[in-house]
């Protein structure tokens, strides 16, 4: 195992393109940081740096504390798993998983040793004779996560693994990732536009935007104080209702339209008296018939035990998301103006309108 940091990480292309913005990350050892973001946020370009597959700007990347910017990727003791499994078609999974290790010129006995071990971590055991062609999706995910473990490298690299998988293997794959680095306890790093897959993968995540790492922290970190607005209308599904509004010395809480919201006292805080600001209520914090915001119903969505309630506040989009037995007694119909306000065991988000940025005491 390793430590892997990243010192004022930069990326700048021939044409002039900056893509990465000087990223620094601290990747403790044994730990499973996940990089999440949009398409072109930089995610993956990060993750082929460290690879050795694109080359660095400015910065330094370091791995046990050896700088490997000028090393070649085979010098720099790091497997990467990717998203089309990168199998060859004609060898079985044994040689597929063997492969790296012959032309590395391990002894045939310890490549039989280490293949036949990552294959019953992976229960891979029987499929060993098999051709990639004979296997199902996630069987072949998973040949292509053994072919790293048998290299025993001090980085496991994964670029968006699961991404050509159905949703059922997504789910089942993701706890043998979970499984699989609780048992080899490897330093990781794991790059998805999935936040579902972060959340629920990681030690700490990082939240790309633009080159720009928007925040750094535990999933519950991340999900609870957002830093941005960026951050709380990535991470959330649904995410997190954002609206405008502005904030008088007294506390009073006005939306743009001029309407006051009648929140309770305690819900707004004096740091935030005075300015332009957006008020972040996540659906799931949202509570039904209290006071605060005024919501025309425009449509139900039924998710079994829960449903989506998604309505306009003075053209500004905003959803609910809440039991169907909050609307047993009093049925809510498409079309119809309900108050929404936040449940009490859950606070109000507040952003600087001018910056996106998370304000506090």
């Amino acid at each position: 195992m390793a430590t892997l940091k990243f010192s004022n990480i930069k990326k700048t292309y021939p044409n002039g393109t900056q893509v990465i913005h000087g990223i620094n990350i601290d990747v403790q050892d044994g730990e499973f940081l996940v990089i999440v973001g949009p398409s072109g946020c930089g995610k993956s370009t990060l993750m082929r740096m460290v690879a050795g597959l694109e080359s660095i700007t400015e910065g330094e990347i370091s791995i046990d504390g050896r700088i490997v910017n000028n090393l070649e990727p085979a010098e720099r003791d790091i497997a990467m798993v990717f998203q089309n499994y990168a199998l060859y078609p004609h060898m079985t999974v044994y040689d597929n998983m063997a492969y790296g290790l012959k032309i590395r010129r391990v002894p045939k006995a310890e490549i039989r040793t280490l293949v036949e071990r990552a294959a019953g971590i992976l229960e891979l055991t029987g499929l060993l004779d098999r051709r990639p062609s004979q296997l199902s999706g996630g069987q072949r995910q998973r040949v292509a996560m053994g072919r790293a473990i048998v290299r025993e490298p001090k980085v496991f690299l994964f670029d968006e693994p699961l991404s050509n998988l159905d949703a059922k293997l997504r789910v089942q794959m993701r706890l043998e990732i979970q499984r699989l680095h609780q048992r080899l306890r490897t330093t990781s790093l794991y790059v998805t536009h999935d936040q579902v897959e972060a959340m629920t993968l990681a030690t700490r995540m990082v939240v790309m935007n633009k080159g720009i790492a928007e925040q750094i922290g535990t999933p519950s970190d991340v999900f609870e104080r957002p830093a941005s607005t960026f951050v709380a209308s990535f991470i959330g599904s649904p995410p997190m209702n954002l609206l405008p509004v502005s904030v008088d010395r007294h506390g009073v809480v006005w939306d743009t339209m001029g309407q006051a919201l009648h929140f309770q006292a305690i819900d707004v805080p004096s740091y935030t008296h005075g300015r332009e600001l957006y008020l972040g209520l996540r659906p799931e914090h949202s509570k039904l018939h209290a006071s605060g915001i005024s919501l025309q119903v425009e449509m139900i969505e039924i998710l079994g035990s829960e449903q989506l309630i998604h309505g306009v506040h003075k053209d500004h989009g905003l959803v609910v998301r809440c039991p169907m037995k909050a609307t047993a007694n009093y049925p809510i119909q498409v079309g119809e103006t309900i108050q929404v306000g936040r449940d009490p065991d859950y606070a109000l988000h507040w952003f600087d309108r001018a910056t996106g940025l998370r304000i506090d005491a």
